[in-house]
């Protein structure tokens, strides 16, 4: 049998293109019905109940890797109009609320360099070995549910017992026994949470919004974003313009749907790159992550306010932190801006450069003697802080562990770049570095190199065959995918490396180190991973 990829899969079952943006056509029929002419062959229906479907609760990418799942494993032909329709009904009416997704929608906002932890050791083991922890926080069951998954992890992958962490133990006891009750009562069918979601207000979606983000590599940038109703419900049309904080202009157009009346899936193209959008919204506030659709570690963390809000947000300060004894340009994005802006204590006006209920712009300089984080206000409007230091005592490696992957060369799955900043972090009053009463400054350019991370590192000449770091930007681009014949053995192009990022604080030079393992591609990548 030949082992296919899992996007050879996909391709295979035509849904190479899987997307959650995707306008949602009104359908010829029910969404119930689609279920009824396609999912009946091996559910069943009782009252409107359907058999396994109606005891989930899951996101939009949960449901959207179910259907796919059936379709590719099962067999199930289904048009992708009616699995469009499926997901936006499912995700609507069996959803999670937004309290419930809290602590792992890093797997919905491609965070694929999150470190899990857990404070169940076993829960570690006997769930997160083989995918994340998050795929299982991130649906809900009854215990009948969980112990239907059990019995479908064994059918589906019968080596599960024989693997790490399974086969020194009786897992499949262990899973019924003590997993599915554990499941079961943290991560219910039923709970308050969704009780109440399902009765909340829908959020107000068309309009103007204001955001503030920060992509590595690049840097702060501000902009707005303007949606219209499309044609169908929760559907929208996006406009984006802005600016980074050097000055270069970014502008982007695109769609919008929401789920589960919170759940903000975009899809963009922004300077000529498709790009998505997983946001939450809060009210009249959302935060997330957009990110490039092709190579999803390319990305920014955005907090965005509606630019009609009854209360007034103060989304971000660009930059974040001011040098004591020095004066700076401070540019303060939000909505609803009026007032008098309150500077901490040290920090004085020297002029307003730009005023607008969104936007403004300050000259402000900080006194010598200027230290701390502290708040930022205008007028009523709270939120960012405002760093002053008057030296960088350590530099911290963001993120301090990282993977990058080999890829291209011929092959079908591109590179996964290391993309990392620079920390700056002050002493705190007992004057020395590296000590719990540091506190942080923000992210400051720094120079980038590599090195080899131990003695095997360097014998294997990782830092030369493995990929080449650019010194400004602090992106890694992995070296391409297959064997190599000048390495040892004719090894592909792996490597452990040390990140380095030099800052420089006046004539002081200041070092962090972080890791970085240069592996090989990622075959399996699904919506959760």
């Amino acid at each position: 049998m030949k082992i296919r990829s899992i996007a050879q899969a996909l391709a295979a079952a035509g849904l190479a293109a899987l997307t959650l943006t995707a306008p949602v056509k009104a359908a010829d029929k029910a969404p119930q019905e689609i279920i009824r002419g396609n999912c009946l062959s091996c559910h069943t229906e009782k009252d409107g109940h359907f058999s396994r479907i109606s005891d989930q609760r899951k996101t939009p990418e949960g449901w959207l890797m179910t259907l796919a799942r059936m379709q590719i494993m099962h067999g199930l032909k289904l048009e992708a109009d009616d699995r469009r329709a499926l997901v936006k009904y499912l995700a609507d009416t069996q959803g999670l609320a937004p309290s419930e997704t809290e602590g792992a929608r890093y797997a919905l906002e491609r965070r694929l360099n999150t470190m899990e932890s857990f404070e169940s050791e076993k829960f570690t083991q006997m769930c997160a070995r083989c995918h994340s922890g998050a795929r299982v926080m991130l649906q809900r069951r009854p215990a009948s549910e969980w112990e239907h998954l059990v019995h479908f992890h064994l059918g589906q992958w019968p080596t599960t017992e024989y693997q790490a962490l399974a086969r020194d133990r009786d897992w499949f006891e262990l899973a019924l026994a003590e997993m599915v009750p554990a499941l079961a009562k943290d991560f219910p069918l039923e709970s308050d949470a969704w009780t109440h979601w399902k009765t909340a207000a829908p959020a107000k979606i068309a309009g103007g919004w204001t955001l503030s983000g920060k992509l590595p590599g690049k840097g702060g940038f501000t902009g707005a974003m303007q949606l219209k109703p499309a044609d169908a419900k929760d559907e929208y049309l996006l406009t984006l313009e802005g600016r980074y904080d050097d000055g270069t202009p970014l502008k982007g157009a695109g769609q919008v749907l929401i789920y589960t009346g919170y759940e903000w899936r975009g899809s963009l193209t922004v300077d000529g790159v498709a790009m998505r959008q997983v946001f939450a919204l809060a009210g009249d506030t959302l935060s997330g992550r957009m990110f490039e659709s092709e190579n999803d570690e390319v990305g920014a963390d955005v907090v965005a306010a509606r630019q009609d809000s009854a209360t007034s947000h103060v989304l971000g300060v660009h930059p974040a932190f001011i040098k004591a004894g020095t004066e700076a340009n401070l540019t303060i994005v939000g909505t609803g801006l009026k007032g008098k802006p309150t500077l901490p204590k040290g920090v004085s006006l020297v002029k307003v450069v730009e005023e607008s209920s969104d936007r403004m712009v300050l000259r402000v300089r900080a006194d010598a003697d200027a230290r701390g984080v502290h708040p930022f206000k205008v007028g009523t409007a709270e939120g960012g802080t405002l760093a002053l230091y008057d030296k960088v005592a350590a530099v911290k490696v963001v993120p301090d562990y990282n993977i990058a992957r080999v890829g291209g060369n011929g092959g079908s799955t591109p590179p996964v770049q290391g993309r990392f900043e620079a920390e700056a972090w002050a002493a705190g009053p007992d004057g020395l570095a590296n000590t719990e009463d540091d506190y942080r400054i923000g992210i400051m350019p720094a120079v980038w190199s590599v090195e080899p991370f131990n003695e095997v590192a360097a014998e294997d000449g990782d830092v030369k065959f493995s990929g080449v770091m650019d010194a400004k930007s602090g992106i890694f681009s992995p070296a391409g995918a297959g064997p190599n014949p000048e390495r040892r053995m004719t090894t592909n192009n792996a490597g452990n490396l040390t990140v380095v990022a030099e800052l420089s604080d006046g004539d002081a030079k200041v070092k962090g180190q972080g890791q970085m393992i240069v592996t090989i591609q990622r075959w399996n990548n699904p919506p959760i991973p």
